[in-house]
């Protein structure tokens, strides 16, 4: 009998499929045709003992199983908001990240000598940067060539000579290692300088986890999480001060980088504030953090951005991206830097060439793990091999660059190999040349089934916190070619992924995730809110508002219109346009300049269907909701798991049913139903789930100037309605804001103007009026920092003296041309009053920051 958990297999399915199906699909790849090292399987059919458990798992799933749990794997990707950017991908931001369902599995022993020699490698990295950026005995003494040090572009002469604790400046190290067809692993490359690819492995983890639990237990594979913990201890370690809690961020380029996702998701996992350049400024010697209430003192910078645009001042002065002047706070040993400025330099294949002996001479050890064979053109002899050998090589740049790809020379005809080696004779120090390693395959997921693919692996090591070595994390991120011809591994010419289980010798334990530090104090302060958070904060309510708005007016109009009884003359209907006009969604119709050029208006189900479907039409539905996802990708540390979700859910909702074709307007009714439930879903989260912090005061003053501002439009241009229909309309408008059934309850079945409007506008306890907004805003502006607030929470108080004192029987006194003049005025100006309190919060706190007056 089958128990809960376990997957019962198809009776066409044989208990031998994956085998079978595997080589099947595996054909010999290499240029001679020979068979590379497998993965999985070896020469003789048998599947490899470290992957037994993994190829039971995957049998017992099955084919369909497989199909199943790779679907929910990429659909959890999708809802998490997982990408990768590449440059220039049409997709951009929502490019998805490739996942393959089938992990890279390491066996217990033959990872114990992967660790070993990664932290080798890492300490011998470290030493050589120390000297390269210190005495200098490297290349006096000859070990390194002067012109591969000091002619590299990453090395940084400003940050020569600066004290760097504990002569650490290789904090966090990946190495890319591939594996031969004799079973021996090769560095092919060193990260040195701001790796990226732990936090997808982190990531890629927590997604096989929830949808093969059988299979990761079965196989029971070492966590992750007590290496960021590790990593988390071991920047805390770094701090110059504030030990017991100190403050630490991390630096990102932007949301426009390629791994944005993944510096957000390191961010809010290991409980660091994620700043941008902008949002950090130096003051006299130190590094301060802009926030609502002050410049707050900075400790330790994780850096995710290359190190020469991190100070403009000092290194690159073209850079947007940086801090300037931190390396004088560095050089002043306020503030602490991972990794440290100038560690790009080791990032060069050329360093492969002269490891060997620095590993001697520094270490007095063996490379336990050597380098793919490398020579560097810049000097006679290895140039020389390199003419000789050419055909069975692949040149690469010797200092790191994007745009650069590599050239095997196996692919050159003789016309190309003489003008290749007439480019590198003249700049020989510019060129590296590598042994090609034939890459070993792994079994990748596809529609046909399993397939072959060549992979690389990159392991990562962080420096232990008491700074007696390096810890390597007990997996990676193994990367896959993205076809059988390609040599090339590389995400950015669309590779894929797979998760890096190492087995352990027992069922893994339940750890802690904690990623804080227990502190000897409590503190229910929350003063760490960037400005540029805070306005992303602001403008998310403000768009969130301004959608359900919208939807509400567009899902009264299709209603009216869908039912029999309504026509377009209706009275409703009509209020309706107006309304949806006033707030830019439709248009004025233009006036033809001669009536031969007389164009039919659009129609009325025509112009909703834009409104909502148009991202091309500013201000459309379609288009406030492309901001919310943008705003959202932003705030991605800032949130929770299921607010994303939410505000995620928005995107998908108008992706999938973007129109290929005619919309019935009953689809665009749903989807309007659909948006106002994932709004309330958001409003409901911010309300129950975030802490009353400045982030939530920010957040709630956007939701109720936008709310109050869409109120103000709704009356001022719903109310322009003949006495005869003041029944239908009033009806309308409170379908619209929300209060139809609170109206119902007080005054039944009577329909009066001054009644909605005293609802509306006067109602103190209704959540949709106006004075409910602005009393909501006079309790958060009081509690901003700063004297600013003051002035807020007056010309709140000034508008709500204003809302309480205005008598209704004058808003609805009629003028002579029949109009609501008194009302018009009204709104008007109360619009005006809002915009103003907008504009000021915006100056006072959105775009810059005062000192805090203890600083």
């Amino acid at each position: 009998m089958s128990q809960p958990g376990d997957v019962v297999q198809d009776e066409a399915e044989s208990p031998s499929w994956l085998r079978s199906s595997y080589q099947r699909s595996a054909a010999p790849m290499t240029p001679d045709g020979s068979i590379p090292f497998d993965e999985m399987i070896d020469n003789g059919g048998q599947v490899r003992r470290h992957m037994e458990r993994l190829f039971e798992g995957l049998e017992a799933l099955g084919p369909g199983g497989i199909r199943d749990r790779w679907k929910k794997a990429e659909r959890l990707l999708h809802e998490n908001g997982v990408t990768y950017n590449v440059y220039g991908d049409p997709q951009g931001l929502d490019r998805p990240w490739p996942l393959d369902p089938i992990p890279q599995v390491f066996g217990a022993q033959e990872w114990s000598g992967i660790e070993a020699a990664i932290s080798q490698r890492a300490t011998l990295l470290n030493t050589i940067l120390t000297d390269i950026y210190g005495p200098q005995k490297l290349v006096t003494g000859g070990a390194l060539p002067a012109s591969l040090v000091l002619g590299n572009p990453h090395f940084l002469p400003a940050c020569h000579g600066l004290k760097i604790p504990g002569d650490r400046y290789l904090h966090f190290y990946a190495a890319d290692i591939a594996r031969a067809p004799d079973g021996q692993w090769w560095v092919i490359a060193d990260r040195t300088q701001s790796s990226s690819g732990s936090g997808y492995a982190l990531e890629n983890r927590s997604v096989l986890s929830r949808v093969m639990p059988e299979t990761v237990h079965h196989c029971r594979i070492r966590p992750l999480h007590g290496f960021f913990e590790e990593y988390a201890d071991s920047l805390r370690a770094l701090a110059p001060r504030n030990k017991d809690n100190p403050r630490i961020v991390l630096l990102t380029p932007g949301p426009f980088n390629e791994t944005y996702f993944e510096h957000a998701y390191l961010a809010r996992y290991m409980g660091l504030t994620l700043v941008e350049g902008s949002d950090l400024t130096v003051r006299g010697d130190s590094v301060f953090l802009k926030t609502l209430s002050g410049l707050l003192p900075v400790d330790v910078v994780l850096r995710r951005q290359d190190d020469a645009f991190c100070d403009p001042v000092e290194l690159r002065s073209d850079s947007v991206l940086g801090v300037p002047g931190l390396v004088h706070a560095i050089r002043a040993g306020t503030v602490a830097v991972a990794n440290a400025l100038g560690s790009g330099i080791t990032d060069t294949a050329a360093m492969c060439a002269f490891l060997p002996g620095l590993c001697r001479r520094l270490l007095g050890e063996e490379l336990q793990m050597p380098s793919v064979a490398t020579w560097w053109c810049g000097q006679d002899l290895p140039f020389h091999s390199v003419r000789e050998k050419l055909g069975q090589l692949v040149i690469k740049p010797a200092f790191p660059s994007f745009k650069a790809t590599p050239i095997f020379g196996s692919r050159l005809n003789s016309v190309e190999r003489s003008a290749l080696l007439e480019k590198i004779r003249r700049d020989p120090d510019l060129y590296v040349a590598q042994e090609m390693v034939d890459l070993s395959t792994v079994p990748v997921w596809s529609d046909q089934g399993l397939l072959s693919r060549r992979a690389v692996v990159r392991v990562y090591a962080i420096a232990k916190p008491d700074g007696s070595g390096y810890s390597v994390m007990p997996g990676g991120l193994t990367r896959v070619a993205s076809s059988p011809d390609s040599f090339v591994v590389s995400m950015q010419e669309g590779g894929g992924s797979k998760d890096t289980w190492v087995l352990g010798e027992t069922a893994a334990h339940a750890q802690s995730s904690r990623m804080v530090p227990a502190i000897s104090t409590f503190s229910r302060a929350s003063f760490d809110l960037p400005s540029r958070v805070a306005d992303n904060l602001f403008w998310l309510a403000r768009y969130a508002e301004r959608l359900e708005s919208g939807a509400r007016v567009l899902r009264s109009l299709i209603s009216h219109l869908l039912e029999d009884r309504a026509s377009e003359d209706s009275p409703e209907i009509q209020v309706l346009i107006g309304v949806l006009r006033s707030l830019g969604y439709f248009r004025d119709p233009t006036p033809a300049k001669s009536a031969a050029k007389a164009e039919p208006p659009p129609t009325i189900e025509a112009q909703i269907l834009s409104v909502i479907y148009d991202a091309a039409q500013p201000g459309s539905l379609a288009a406030v909701v492309h901001n919310i996802r943008n705003i959202a990708w932003l705030l991605r540390e800032r949130i929770s798991a299921d607010t994303w979700r939410v505000l995620f859910g928005l995107h998908l909702a108008f992706q999938r049913n973007a129109p290929s074709g005619p919309v019935p307007l009953v689809d665009a009714l749903d989807l309007m139903s659909e948006t106002i439930v994932l709004l309330s879903a958001f409003s409901g989260l911010a309300l129950e789930s975030m802490t009353r912090g400045m982030g939530w005061r920010i957040l709630n003053m956007g939701q109720r100037i936008e709310r109050s501002l869409q109120v103000t439009q709704l009356l001022q241009y719903g109310s322009r309605f003949a006495p005869e229909h003041e029944s239908e309309c009033v009806e309308v408008l409170l379908e619209i804001a929300e209060s139809s059934i609170t109206y119902h309850s007080r005054y039944l079945s009577s329909l009066q103007t001054d009644l909605m409007l005293d609802l509306l506008l006067a109602d103190d306890t209704n959540p949709r009026a106006l004075a409910f907004q602005v009393d909501r805003l006079i309790e958060q502006a009081a509690a901003l920092p700063g004297t600013e607030a003051a002035t807020l929470t007056h010309m709140a108080k000034a508008l709500r003296e204003r809302i309480g004192r205005t008598a209704m029987t004058r808003l609805l006194a009629r003028d002579s041309d029949g109009d609501f003049g008194n009302l018009e005025v009204f709104l008007t100006e109360a619009a005006s009053e809002l915009t103003e309190i907008s504009s000021v919060l915006t100056r006072s706190y959105l775009t810059h920051s005062q000192p805090l007056s203890n600083a």
